[in-house]
């Protein structure tokens, strides 16, 4: 039998909201979607970016613990190209800017994740890293897509998901659920444990 606690997602996403209901449904189970409200301060300088990115989904995850109760999914994803996070743009200019960096070259992915039961006071923290190769992109496709405002709620200002942003990768070397927003993998292995889903 699985373990009925309330499963909280400490995100917005719409993107992670349907991947984790893609995998809970599959055993019976629903969560509710909270969204944390921290201020995601990205430093100049970054020595680790996967704990940079797991600190972060920690502190959604505490903060809506604060006045909530039961297993507390949260993640965070950031865009690494030489040396520098890219978050989500905040202006069209930015999202282009950063679109032509990442044109014709690799960056990394880093998915921080965390999982937080409330209940016992137990938190299994890790994240996932995914490298990503770009096409080189015509001038007026960054113009096309910028303009239809898909990037501007995306770190790297990119969807790899059903969106034109999927015909700007190349290749991947890693978890492509990772650059979705949410490592499936490791977050089933770690429910495994939390939800004993399969006995």
């Amino acid at each position: 039998m699985v373990k009925k606690n309330r499963i909280i997602l400490a995100s917005a996403s719409p993107r992670r909201k349907l991947l984790l209901n893609a995998l809970l449904k599959n055993f019976g189970l629903k969560f509710d979607v909270i969204q944390a409200n921290i201020v995601e301060y990205i430093p100049e300088k970054v020595r680790d970016y996967g704990n940079f990115a797991a600190n972060l989904a920690e502190l959604k995850a505490l903060e809506v613990a604060v006045k909530n109760n039961g297993i507390i999914i949260a993640a965070d994803t950031i865009v690494v190209f030489e040396g520098k996070i890219l978050g989500k743009p905040n202006s069209e200019a930015v999202a282009k800017k950063m679109l032509k960096l990442l044109s014709g070259n690799t960056h990394r992915v880093y998915t921080g994740l965390v999982i937080y039961d409330t209940s016992g006071n137990k938190l299994y923290k890790t994240f996932e890293v995914t490298s990503v190769r770009f096409r080189k992109l015509l001038a007026k496709e960054i113009e096309f897509y910028v303009n239809s405002g898909s990037p501007m709620d995306k770190a790297g200002a990119y969807g790899i998901q059903d969106d034109f942003g999927s015909t700007f990768v190349e290749k991947i070397n890693g978890d492509y659920f990772n650059v979705v927003g949410l490592p499936v993998f490791k977050l089933y292995n770690a429910l495994t444990h939390f939800l004993k889903l399969i006995n």
